[in-house]
C-alpha cells in the first residue's frame, strides 16, 4: 500500500471558499490522496467568557468574530463536497465536538479524524468509533495512558484506526519530532502509524517518517505562509507540497525489497570489471 498523503487545509482558507478551492486544486496537482478540514461548533468548544474576550482579527474585535469567520457553513461544505468529488480527491474533517460530528455525517465521507486536542474526549471518541469509519488519530499532547484509552474505545467498537505521531506546536523545532514513536506505537498498538507534521518548514522530517515506516503523512498546505492564521507558518506552499509528494513516492520505491542481500543483475558487470584483478 502506498503512503496516504493528506493535505491539511484546516482553517488556512480563512473562511474564503475560493481560497479553499485553490488549495484543493493545488493538493490535487501535488498528488495528495485527500484534503482535510476542521469543523467546530464554537459554542460547544469555547466558553462564553472566552468568545466575548478581545481579539483583533479581519472579522472583528472579539474571539467569537474570529472563530465564526473561520467556520464554513453547510452550503460551503456542499460546495467543497461537490468540488472534491469532481476533482476525484477524498475530503474529510476533524470534528471537535458532537454537533460537528453530526454535521459531517450529512456527507458521504470515507474517513474520520481525531485531532490531538480531542484524544481525551471519551464521549466524542465513542461517537466516532460507533460510526465505524477508518479513523486517523493524532497523538500530540498525549501520553501512552491517553492513547491506551483512545485505542481501547476503537477496539471496543471494532473500528479500524491509524495512529499518527504528532507534536502539537505550530511550528516546532525539528529536534522535537521524535520519529522513533512511529516504530514504538506500531509495535505497542499493532496498528498502522502515520505522521502529522507541524515543523518549521522543509521536507526532511516528513520524508524521514516514511523511511521509518509511516503509512500516512499529513501536512498543512497554504497558498502563502504570510497569510493571516496560526497554522500558516507550519504549512507548505503548493510547490513545497508537490515536492513532498514526489519525495515520498521516491522513498517508497527505495525502501522496497527483501531482506536477502545478494548481487543484483545490474551489479554483475560492475563486479566483474572492478574485481578482475583480484586473485581468489
Amino acid at each position: 500500500m502506498s503512503v496516504f498523503v493528506i493535505a491539511e487545509i484546516g482553517i488556512n482558507h480563512n473562511g474564503d471558499i475560493n481560497l479553499a478551492k485553490k488549495m484543493i486544486d493545488n493538493s490535487v496537482d501535488a498528488g495528495a490522496d485527500a484534503v482535510k478540514f476542521q469543523k467546530r461548533d464554537i459554542d460547544m468548544v469555547y466558553s462564553r467568557e472566552f468568545l466575548e474576550s478581545h481579539r483583533e482579527s479581519p472579522w472583528g474585535k472579539k474571539q467569537k468574530d474570529q472563530k465564526l469567520g473561520l467556520e464554513f457553513d453547510e452550503n460551503q461544505y456542499r460546495i467543497i463536497d461537490e468540488y472534491c468529488n469532481n476533482k476525484k480527491i477524498h475530503w474529510f474533517a476533524s470534528a471537535w465536538d458532537l454537533n460537528s460530528l453530526k454535521f459531517l455525517s450529512k456527507f458521504d465521507l470515507k474517513f474520520n479524524k481525531v485531532a490531538s486536542a480531542m484524544i481525551v474526549d471519551t464521549k466524542l471518541l465513542e461517537a466516532i468509533a460507533k460510526q465505524g469509519k477508518y479513523t486517523f488519530i493524532s497523538t500530540g499532547m498525549s501520553s501512552f495512558v491517553e492513547i491506551d484509552n483512545a485505542t481501547s474505545i476503537f477496539k471496543k467498537y471494532n473500528c479500524e484506526y491509524e495512529l499518527m505521531q504528532c507534536v502539537s506546536a505550530y511550528p516546532f523545532d525539528d529536534s522535537m519530532a521524535n520519529l522513533n514513536m512511529i516504530k514504538k506505537m506500531r509495535e505497542k498498538y499493532d496498528c498502522k502509524v502515520g505522521y502529522s507534521g507541524h515543523e518549521k518548514g522543509g521536507l526532511a522530517i516528513s520524508v524521514a517518517a516514511v523511511a521509518l515506516g509511516a503509512t500516512s503523512i499529513e501536512r498543512h498546505i497554504t497558498l502563502d505562509r504570510t497569510m493571516y492564521g496560526s497554522d500558516q507558518a507550519a504549512s507548505l506552499t503548493p510547490d513545497g507540497f508537490k515536492n513532498l509528494v514526489t519525495a515520498i513516492r521516491k522513498v517508497e520505491k527505495a525502501i522496497k525489497g527483501d531482506e536477502n542481500k545478494k548481487i543484483l543483475k545490474i551489479e554483475e558487470g560492475v563486479a566483474k570489471k572492478l574485481r578482475e584483478h583480484i586473485k581468489v
